[in-house]
């Protein structure tokens, strides 16, 4: 590592005011990420604001029909969680399979979204529940907040407090994972309230997002079928040593109708 200054905040005020002190600070909050791009080399903050020290940031509450996590829950605890459980399973079941255990009970939430790795688990399911994502400063809608590849919405300063995930009728999470690292490969998060459905897609392509084409499809006649029909933009999706670009577009169709199945 590089030499950095670290400061652990006591307050979202305190992280906030140490940020804008900062020539180039960084956030972190479980790490899971941040240290071992520094530990390679590839990132050189000169200041690492810690955020685990904010009691606030922390739990896990249920407003009517939805359940707010704060940004420093740990992938642990929401899916342990008897009011995730409950309310809204398949986010349960999702945490359950991020990683192993360690990086189960170090890493977070907030830090999972914030860094908007292509292929992470949580994306899916913000985008296919329309969460909103609360920071120190506005909430940002869901569709709003992934912009890019390790690129969202948030500002320098700007740091997520919690995530509100309204409940779906149904919903499912259906993952093809790479056996190392159980980063998804292809990932699909379905929701349906009602007779509307919304599709989250996260490792197939740079930033994940919305199936459209697929909701359309689901819209109009919700059943494993009504996907073969869908066309999958091949050109968009990612190649890498994984999984080629068609193989991916191939595993968005399966992922899906599997999520309708268990969700049917």
């Amino acid at each position: 590592m590089y030499e950095f200054s670290y400061y652990k905040s006591g307050s979202v005020e305190d992280a906030v005011e140490a940020m804008n002190k900062a020539e180039d600070g960084k956030f972190v909050a479980g790490g899971q990420t941040m240290l071992p791009t520094m530990k390679h080399r590839l990132a050189s903050p000169s200041d690492v604001i810690d955020l685990g020290g904010i009691a606030e940031l922390s739990g896990i509450s249920v407003d009517g029909d939805s359940v707010t996590i704060g940004a420093m829950t740990t992938h642990a605890e929401v899916a342990a969680s008897g009011d995730v459980q409950a309310m809204i399973p398949a986010l349960a079941q999702l945490a359950s399979g991020i990683g192993d255990p360690a990086v189960r009970n170090q890493g977070t939430l907030g830090g999972s979204i914030a860094n908007n790795d292509p292929a992470a688990d949580y994306p899916a399911a913000v985008i296919a529940l329309g969460a909103t994502v609360k920071t120190n400063k506005r909430e940002i809608a869901a569709d709003d907040f992934f912009t890019g590849m390790f690129e969202t919405a948030l500002e320098d300063d700007e740091l997520i407090t919690a995530v509100s995930f309204p409940k779906a009728d149904s919903a499912a999470y259906m993952k093809f994972e790479n056996p190392a690292s159980r980063y998804a490969i292809v990932g699909v998060f379905l929701a349906k309230t009602g007779s509307a459905v919304r599709v989250g897609v996260t490792g197939a392509t740079p930033c994940a997002h919305r199936g459209m084409r697929l909701e359309e499809a689901l819209n109009s006649n919700f059943s494993a079928d009504a996907c073969d029909g869908v066309e999958i933009p091949v050109e968009k999706m990612n190649t890498d040593i994984h999984a080629s670009a068609e193989y991916r577009a191939h595993l968005v169709k399966v992922m899906t109708k599997r999520a309708v199945a268990a969700c049917s």
